[in-house]
């Protein structure tokens, strides 16, 4: 019955009724908010049924006919009418109106969008983790016709799939990703390259491998954000297999424009935000920079412990080759040694030391890319989101504030000109072209607070985003704590198997000597 209403001819007071109750967001009208709408009506319980009976809803919102025709059945009901669509099609040219107050009494029926909908970001660190696991792996070098070129291949769990992604293809996806999300926490890219000149072949091939690692925290930080993940540039970037990604990468954008064109409730920002704001977003922002210094303090130290399970491992192997240049040394001891020496005897056993050695060498060895690839690397990819709300806080102030400052003190030069045109006699047409100017920096004045409001929403969120990744903290611990346990133990199984066949060496006491 919904469908034979013409909307054109429904009375006034059914559209301001609509009005007053429909959701901020959306055209349609909430079931609950219908229901406290039945319930001002004084109407009896069996009769509310029989109006809900006849109102359709679906996925609990009505629609404005559906609500408009609901109008009218509680007008016939309160009119003590039978509340039926069979006795509707007598008056549906024209409607009753029912008796339900003031329309601008009605506004505390809205059930507006709660702010935990809106505003919070309702996530976990698992769930967030969850989202995808990116691999990014270097290929073989592959030439060009002129240069030699890097190449990655980058495989999505979530898709499924692997792709091929060129530098230049990881540099466009920022680009365009900043573009499209310029509110919210963008990772920054590793370099391309460093000084020329500078490398050598050792150190190129670490950049070459610390790049590919901050490839990896940037994508995987960007797959798993909770607006990010969901766009369609981030899947063009994972799963689009043709000859030019970034071509395909830039229509996408251009297709749908930045983030305040397409999100629904981008000009509605304001009226989600608390009004201690300013307030919040300061002390957030000093207490994320506190906790950005003290994170990087402790990827320093973890990147130093690391360094000494490799050089620990490098000495380790070392001074079981000297044992062995020993064990191997076959020069005949002088005469007024060889009687009373067992030098020659220990000389033939350190040679087999070594083997020991070298065991040890490459358990310090593993223990020190375990604490690279769980606890220093886990540190970066924290501290890279940390630095990239850092640069949101500064592109928020020195972008859309110092735009919106800007176009304000234009505005006022201007509206001080009109003044000045109004006092003093001047040309019609000049006059009309100051104010069309003026009506068009108001315009932009409205989009900029505008966009001003919605920047701190998404900073608010992007806040909440930074608080849900702190637990990562007992993640890094965990890594920690079982890379020195494992590493420990493998290494003292080691050491206990080496101490019995010290015996041969030094007889029963292991070499150990009392004290004298």
């Amino acid at each position: 019955m919904a469908g034979e209403i013409n909307e054109g001819s429904v009375p006034a007071y059914y559209r301001e009724v609509y009005e007053a109750i429909r959701c901020r967001t959306d055209e349609r009208v909430q079931v609950e908010v219908f229901q406290r709408l039945l319930q001002r009506t004084d109407l009896s319980k069996a009769v509310l049924g029989q109006i809900a009976e006849h109102v359709e809803s679906t996925d609990g919102f009505l629609s404005k006919l559906s609500l408009y025709k609901a109008l009218a059945l509680i007008a016939l009901a309160q009119q003590g009418k039978q509340p039926s669509p069979k006795l509707l099609e007598n008056c549906i040219q024209e409607l009753p109106k029912p008796q339900l107050g003031e329309p601008r009494d009605l506004n505390a029926l809205r059930m507006q969008p709660a702010q935990d909908d809106v505003l919070t970001v309702a996530q976990t660190l698992d769930k967030l983790l969850a989202r995808d696991t990116v691999q990014v792996e270097l290929i073989p070098e592959k030439k060009g016709l002129f240069l030699k070129h890097v190449e990655y291949q980058v495989t999505s769990q979530r898709y499924k799939i692997s792709v091929y992604r060129r530098y230049s293809d990881f540099d466009v996806f920022h680009e365009v990703l900043l573009q499209r999300f310029a509110y919210r926490v963008v990772p920054a890219l590793p370099p391309k390259r460093m000084l020329k000149g500078v490398l050598t072949s050792v150190s190129e091939r670490e950049f070459i491998e610390g790049r590919r690692r901050a490839l990896g925290r940037f994508i995987n930080l960007v797959a798993r954000h909770p607006f990010f993940s969901e766009d369609e540039l981030v899947k063009t970037f994972l799963t689009f297999s043709g000859s030019d990604v970034q071509t395909k990468i830039r229509d996408a954008y251009k297709k749908t424009g930045d983030e305040f064109m397409t999100n629904r409730i981008a000009t509605l920002a304001k009226e989600y935000l608390p009004t201690d704001i300013q307030a919040q977003f300061l002390t957030s922002r000093e207490l994320i920079r506190n906790i950005h210094n003290s994170f990087h303090k402790l990827r320093d130290r973890a990147e130093k412990i690391a360094e000494r399970s490799k050089e620990n491992a490098t000495d380790l192997l070392m001074f079981g080759k000297e044992l062995s240049t020993l064990g191997s040394d076959t020069s005949s001891l002088p005469s007024l040694a060889s009687s009373q020496s067992t030098w020659g005897t220990l000389r033939q056993s350190l040679k087999s030391l070594s083997v020991e050695f070298a065991v040890l060498s490459d358990k310090a060895a593993q223990q020190g890319r375990r604490e690279e690839d769980d606890v220093v690397e886990k540190l970066n990819l924290f501290l890279d989101l940390l630095q990239s709300y850092r640069d949101l806080c500064e592109r928020h102030e020195k972008g859309v504030l110092h735009e919106h400052q800007r176009a304000l003190h234009k505005y006022g030069m201007m509206k001080r000109q009109m003044m000045s045109a109004t006092v003093q006699p001047k040309e019609q047409a000049s006059v009309e072209q100051l104010e069309s100017r003026i009506v068009q920096q108001e315009s932009a004045i409205q989009t900029m607070e505008l966009r001003n409001y919605f920047s701190l929403f998404c900073l608010h969120q992007e806040t909440q985003l930074i608080f849900t990744y702190l637990p990562i903290t007992s993640h890094i611990l965990g890594a920690f704590v079982n890379s020195q346990v494992q590493g420990h133990r493998e290494m003292g199984e080691v050491w206990n198997e080496l101490q019995p066949k010290l015996g041969c060496l030094f007889g029963g006491n292991n070499g150990l000597k009392p004290p004298f």
